[in-house]
């Protein structure tokens, strides 16, 4: 994600309107997940996909924003903007987090009975830094690195490829980066072929065999975009957003390939949608051009509320699990009225700390930081 502040360069908006389309998407895959029976049958079969798609526009976004810049901008300078940007939304997030693992009540999660008050706290305060808390720490059992807030493992990972960005791979060329990214793609389609389940799917729980799965989700996807921002060369495509919003759905709403018994082919498929799909989908919403003031004002309150909606989402999905826990055997049928609430009531949310919150603390931020 850009700050806009630092830049007179033309924007893109489909760019960021396709990170709300994803970031909706997300909210929908965390809402049918608890109605699967496992890996194979959930109704968003691959929404777990958005956050490689989030990491190659974030890749794409800093590139584009900060390549040229670093002949009048510090590593600390860098940091500073990066920090401006995120952390406030992480430290109203794992608030959140806390605030709903307080009043959460559901024999899913049977630590929650048991765990001191001050524990809680602390495991938020280190969550305030989105650095992950050690298994030990893992107060609600599902063997998290942010348990108060699920999603903080992918901000995790996406400060480290910022620091590997800023602290070296910023002076690759393009034929190093080329090959970087290369090594990376084999390794994303390795791990996606031959992981036990075909996907993609982990790298939020604090050890060697998950940290291998977000570190190689991350920096396949997030140097590939830098690469794409050196490289591409943008045309003018009309009614891109609309088409790349349907690609987005289609890749993220595909049901499982494979099944069972042939888990290998989902690997390909996740491989060839991050891989390949993804990287179109971005060099077309970047070659988009906006036909109206509405599909102006849509990209811009879908890429607005996006980072907002991915971090207050799912202190709300915390509840909806619990409740659909504490009731055996709801459908989807019976379901969906619950889920269509958290839906909107997460897009509220997101929309009210955006405005009240997000915008005037980053705002302050900026002149504490300079």
């Amino acid at each position: 994600m850009t700050d806009k502040s630092l830049s007179a360069k033309p924007h893109y908006p489909i760019l960021d309107g396709l990170r709300g389309v994803a970031a909706i998407i997300v909210v929908t895959f965390h809402l049918t997940e608890p109605l699967g029976t496992g890996h194979l049958d959930i109704l968003v079969n691959h929404g777990y996909l958005a956050v490689d798609f989030f990491f190659l526009l974030s890749g794409f976004v800093i590139g584009y924003a900060y390549d040229d810049r670093w002949h009048k901008m510090t590593i600390g300078t860098f940091f500073k903007r990066r920090i401006e940007r995120l952390q406030p939304m992480v430290i109203l997030g794992m608030t959140l987090g806390a605030i709903g693992f307080y009043f959460t009540d559901s024999t899913i999660w049977p630590l929650i009975h048991t765990v001191p008050l001050w524990k809680m706290l602390l495991v938020m305060l280190i969550g305030y830094t989105i650095l992950p808390v050690p298994l030990s720490m893992d107060i609600r059992g599902w063997e998290e690195m942010h348990p108060l807030n699920s999603v903080g493992w992918s901000l995790f990972f996406e400060y480290v490829a910022n620091i590997l960005y800023a602290i070296g791979i910023r002076k690759f060329s393009k034929t190093a980066l080329g090959i970087l990214v290369f090594i990376a793609a084999v390794a994303l389609a390795h791990l996606a072929i031959t992981s036990p389940n075909g996907d993609v799917s982990g790298g939020w729980t604090l050890n060697w065999e998950q940290g291998r799965v977000g570190i190689t989700r991350t920096m396949f996807p997030f140097f590939a975009g830098l690469l794409l921002s050196r490289i591409a060369k943008p045309t003018r495509i009309k009614n891109a957003f609309l088409w790349c919003s349907l690609l987005v759905a289609i890749v993220l709403y595909m049901p499982r390939i494979g099944g069972a018994e042939q888990v290998w082919m989902n690997g390909i498929y996740e491989s060839v949608c991050i891989i390949i799909i993804f990287p179109l989908i971005v060099y077309l919403g970047a070659s988009g051009i906006i036909q109206s003031q509405t599909e102006l004002k849509l990209s811009k309150f879908l890429g607005d509320i996006s980072y907002p909606l991915y971090l207050v989402h799912y202190p709300l999905v915390y509840f909806y699990v619990a409740w659909i826990s504490n009731h055996k055997g709801v459908t989807i049928v019976q379901a969906w009225p619950y889920a269509l609430l958290i839906l909107i009531g997460s897009i509220a949310l997101a929309y009210i700390t955006l405005k009240w919150y997000d915008e005037p603390v980053r705002k302050w931020l900026r002149k504490k930081l300079g």
